[in-house]
């Protein structure tokens, strides 16, 4: 984890320069990213301008050195605007996590030149990076492969072939962490991670193809833009993160990902209780003196909102408590690796986090009325509704708690 992080006062000012940056660029543009299903170009350009792409970097390589808690609130505070735009941040920052967690110096990985250099690349030209960890025919598993890492004759360089049913805004990203077997003789789960650039970097060499295999046209998070692609890429064998993806797993993907995936859902749950807040507040206007009908409904729907955002800050200051462990502490390096009551701790915030967002932005609905359902209405809820489908499915739920069953009974307390 970083040894300093942002002090409160300067990350009050930086939250406050997102929300103005939500005000002004990324809500009037929310609708068209919506409708049209296209990349939210102008809300990036913002966020890059402000180099907050590079926020999760430490400040020793020019990054902000925000700490996960700080970086979930920049979540949530997107989210409030336009759920795809805070997913693809949510998302670039997962494998900005992975590349910080485990290719530095003094990381589990050992650290990678490489790897240094491309944070700081991150850092100057404020690069976009996507991920390929679904692939067609392993169900959704992504801690297994099909596609496998081949190396040449004399180990220096690599090429790799994947069939990956989702890459987000994939067309948009500047590189893909891949996850693929090792080698063609590895077994399913012996993963590696691989950072791959969409094209050739100066020094290294490495390129990617994309051939389409399927489009996005979805009921929500339609701005995510993400298409299913055969990708080919070919690259030095440095590009490949030091840590096996096992532990990037344990420590980074599975903690980070539904940790900034809760947070930008928080944002757009309490954006639909604030529409419906202006709508009951505009009734009451209507009739001075009487508390309008809807105000009961208003008074409940904010207790579950307060309980959702309680789940997610205990468990992503838990989070960065045993990041601080794992890098510093006695039990360095093995904070992560069996921590079963954890894993479903965490595994509990992504599935109450996806159904909570339902039961808001739904009950938000109903308060609103009429007004809630439509589309020009500006109390509406419709984009929020659907993109509030989408979040149970993005690792089924289904899978989170079959797998939550089976740690529930290897684990001996929690």
């Amino acid at each position: 984890m970083h040894p300093t992080s942002v002090a409160a006062s300067p990350f009050a000012a930086l939250l406050a320069q997102v929300h103005a940056i939500g005000r002004e660029v990324v809500a009037p543009n929310a609708a068209a990213v919506d409708r049209d299903a296209r990349f939210p170009d102008e809300a990036f350009a913002a966020l890059k301008s402000a180099k907050l792409l590079s926020s999760y970097i430490p400040a020793a390589y020019g990054g902000m050195g925000l700490t996960i808690t700080q970086l979930s609130e920049v979540c949530e505070a997107l989210g409030t605007y336009c759920g795809s735009t805070a997913m693809v941040f949510a998302m670039h920052q997962i494998q900005v996590g992975c590349i910080v967690h485990h290719a530095l110096p003094g990381t589990g990985g050992g650290g990678s030149a490489y790897f240094e250099a491309v944070v700081r690349e991150i850092v100057e030209k404020q690069l976009l990076l996507a991920s390929a960890t679904t692939e067609l025919g392993v169900g959704g598993d992504v801690r297994s492969s099909i596609c496998a890492v081949q190396r040449s004759a004399d180990g220096e360089t690599f090429t790799l072939e994947k069939q990956a049913p989702v890459i987000s805004y994939g067309v948009a990203a500047d590189a893909i962490l891949v996850t693929a077997r090792r080698a063609p003789d590895a077994g399913a789960s012996e993963q590696v991670h691989v950072f791959v650039r969409k094209t050739p970097g100066a020094a290294s060499g490495d390129a990617v193809t994309l051939t389409p295999l399927s489009g996005w046209d979805t009921l929500g998070f339609r701005g995510t833009c993400s298409s299913g692609f055969a990708l080919r890429a070919t690259g030095s064998v440095a590009q490949i993160l030091p840590a096996p993806y096992a532990e990037i797993h344990a420590k980074t993907m599975h903690a980070f990902s539904h940790g900034v995936w809760a947070s930008l859902w928080l944002g757009i749950a309490s954006d639909a209780v604030q529409k419906a807040r202006n709508f009951v507040r505009a009734e009451a206007r209507k009739t001075p003196g009487t508390l309008p009908p809807s105000a009961l409904r208003l008074a409940e729907v904010d207790a579950i909102l307060a309980t959702f955002r309680a789940t997610v800050r205990q468990t992503m200051r838990e989070y960065e408590d045993l990041l601080v462990l794992d890098a510093s502490g006695p039990d360095a390096g093995v904070v992560f690796a069996s921590n079963f009551a954890f894993g479903l701790r965490v595994n509990n915030l992504k599935v109450t986090a996806s159904q909570l967002l339902v039961d808001i932005v739904g009950k938000a609905m109903v308060i609103c009325g009429i007004s809630g359902y439509r589309n020009d209405s500006p109390h509406s809820l419709c984009r929020h509704l659907r993109d509030a489908y989408g979040a149970a499915l993005m690792v089924n739920n289904d899978r989170i708690l079959g797998q939550s069953a089976m740690m529930q009974v290897m684990q001996r307390k929690g």
